[in-house]
């Protein structure tokens, strides 16, 4: 009886917004940012879709969205694992239904049948903190059969304010989403059919979402507001290429070249979801978990 009852306390935690902004996490301990090379954007992407709307400089690159355009780059190579991080300034004021990505995705190659891994800053309206959204995505996502593990935080910092830096660390074993090296979300390799094993592409972009990316699509694009910014540098894209022989040994973002998360590591980032967690896909009672069997094991 006792965990019937204290099931509704802890989806109410779960679920509702953050009330802790401005209390830093604990130190992580290891700062896996600098143990990789930083590079400029012509070193490792190329444009996408809506070059007017980019602009590139010796470092990083600036794209917008308006009413005409959003606009994205990609990765030249495409990679099987490896830790991807970039440092990004989001805009202020008004964005709800604006998305800027930053994600792993192969769905060029594999349309309709495709992974893809998520970091996702979701457009608020005026005095609502930004909302982070990670997600993942195994085989056949667009397919119509929809099955995303989302996973949503508000910030500590105001991400308008200064570049921050978000990464994903994709290992053959499990991912893990960081911001300025804090782990906030660890999702481990359960089976084969719960995890993205094939190359992807590092991928940004900026878009128009309104059908769902604010308050479930409560509040739309405002092009009064517009043009909207996302501004990326300090990329980092380091691990095993598509082309890089077998031997090639996954990195990691903590001390154990092995990987996982060292204790600080798993102690900050707990502290993390206790603190600004606001949706975990595994705690929602609406959703059909017999999609999502990852969240049972």
């Amino acid at each position: 009886m006792a965990t019937i009852v204290f099931l509704p306390f802890l989806l109410s935690l779960i679920f509702l917004p953050s009330t802790n902004a401005g209390y830093w996490p604990p130190s992580p301990g290891y700062y896996p940012s600098t143990k990789f090379r930083s590079m400029s954007f012509y070193q490792g992407f190329k444009n996408l879709w809506g070059p007017t709307h980019q602009s590139v400089d010796n470092s990083g690159i600036n794209i917008w969205l308006d009413r005409n355009s959003g606009s994205g780059f990609k990765s030249v190579k495409p990679f099987r694992s490896g830790y991807f991080g970039a440092s990004i300034k989001l805009q202020p004021g008004y964005t709800a239904g604006v998305i800027t990505a930053f994600y792993l995705s192969n769905n060029e190659a594999h349309p309709g049948f495709h992974d893809e891994v998520d970091i996702e800053f979701l457009g608020t309206t005026f005095g609502k903190p930004y909302t982070l959204q990670t997600n993942v995505y195994i085989r056949g996502s667009g397919d119509g059969k929809i099955v995303g593990r989302e996973m949503k935080f508000h910030l500590w910092f105001d991400p308008t304010k200064d570049f921050h830096h978000y990464a994903i660390l994709w290992s053959p074993r499990e991912i893990i989403f960081l911001v300025d090296d804090v782990p906030i979300r660890r999702y481990a390799r359960k089976s084969v059919a719960t995890f993205p094993l094939r190359p992807m592409w590092l991928y940004g972009s900026i878009w128009d979402a309104s059908s769902w990316a604010t308050e479930d699509g409560k509040y739309k694009a405002d092009y009064r507001y517009q043009p909207f910014y996302g501004k990326f540098t300090n990329f980092k894209a380091s691990g095993c290429t598509a082309y890089s022989s077998r031997w090639c040994h996954p990195v990691s973002t903590s001390p154990y070249r092995s990987g996982g998360l060292s204790r600080q590591q798993r102690q900050t980032m707990n502290w993390v979801r206790s603190h600004y967690l606001v949706y975990d896909y595994c705690m929602d009672s609406k959703r059909d978990h017999s999609l999502t069997p990852e969240c049972w094991r």
